[in-house]
């Protein structure tokens, strides 16, 4: 069945692009035979992500880079990530109320995500959501995190250019610098730059990049922006087209997709190692003996640990299970 549906998504169907997104969030175990078939078909959408402080206008920045592709008649996937309740576990998913009047759009296709227990802007299948609307055709993909501060670094994992979003209100510059916000923008935009304090903020910005450059092959650029107003809107969009034709110039291009890969592949060889180490706390006494120790006090993580890693016997049944 989902062989079909990798079929159906790749001939252009919505409804399988919709399921498998929602097979992906789940995380279930058909996820890497689905991303497997997909994988072939990947690598020809720009991925843009917007990020920066709740409140900074990301959202309405997102509504009017689509209308603008669209004008372009580029066809765009839109990943809006929503903060989960540490309390109930739920998301305020806000597809339906978010840019409203690109809904009915067949070269637009939006989906809300739950951060779902990730510490960062974004949940840990964003990426492999963002490969789905690329095997499906769409040209650029439009990648909104939740905006958290330190944690944003993982949208340098899943984006080739990044868009950090700052307001007046939002602090000074070193209170940026601070946030790590800095070494992941590619693109700054003031927006809301009708307010006081802006101009002040995209003087410090300038200043700050000018003393401290991220690239030798790209000058960040500083932008003043109000997405309400639609104003400084198309120089955003120029900015964004202009970093990607760079990026490939000069083949930063492939060497980011390069070092994603190489991470992502670490990444699920620890997803599944630790999904199969949990299995087998279960179900061997010995490993179990161990955790129990811990969970006591009676072990410290450290020595026991290093104890399970220098048990061949258990390695080797952790091994056997591995490869079931």
């Amino acid at each position: 069945m989902n062989n079909d549906l990798v079929q159906r998504l790749l001939a252009g169907a919505q409804r399988a692009l919709a399921r498998l997104i929602t097979l992906v969030e789940r995380e279930g175990p058909d996820v890497p035979g689905i991303m497997a078939a997909v994988y072939p078909h990947i690598g020809r959408a720009d991925l843009v992500g917007i990020t920066g402080p709740p409140g900074a206008g990301k959202s309405t920045i997102v509504d009017r880079l689509v209308a603008f592709l669209r004008a372009k008649q580029k066809t765009v996937g839109v990943i809006a990530v929503d903060p989960t309740s540490p309390f109930t576990g739920g998301a305020i998913l806000g597809d339906r109320i978010r840019m409203q009047q690109h809904f009915g759009d067949p070269g637009v296709f939006i989906r809300s995500m739950a951060t779902r227990g990730s510490h960062g802007g974004l949940p840990r299948t964003a990426s492999q959501v963002a490969k789905l609307f690329d095997a499906y055709g769409r040209d650029v993909v439009l990648i909104e995190t939740v905006g958290v501060g330190q944690t944003e670094l993982d949208i340098m994992e899943v984006a080739d250019t990044v868009v950090v979003v700052l307001v007046p209100e939002a602090g000074d510059a070193v209170q940026t610098m601070k946030a790590g916000i800095m070494e992941i923008a590619d693109i700054f935009v003031v927006n809301k730059a009708d307010r006081d304090g802006a101009d002040s903020l995209v003087r410090e910005l300038v200043a700050t990049l000018e003393l401290s450059p991220k690239h030798d092959y790209w000058s960040v650029p500083v932008l003043a922006a109000q997405a309400h107003k639609n104003v400084g809107m198309e120089e955003v969009l120029a900015q964004i087209e202009k970093h990607g034709e760079v990026m490939r110039s000069s083949n930063r291009f492939a060497e980011k997709r390069k070092a994603q890969r190489r991470k992502e592949f670490f990444q699920m060889i620890e997803l599944r190692m630790e999904e199969r180490l949990q299995d087998l706390v279960e179900k061997d006494g010995q490993l179990g003996s161990y955790l129990s120790q811990v969970e006591n006090g009676g072990l410290d993580p450290y020595s026991a640990a290093s104890q399970v890693l220098a048990n061949k016997a258990l390695l080797t049944r952790w091994l056997e299970t591995m490869a079931e």
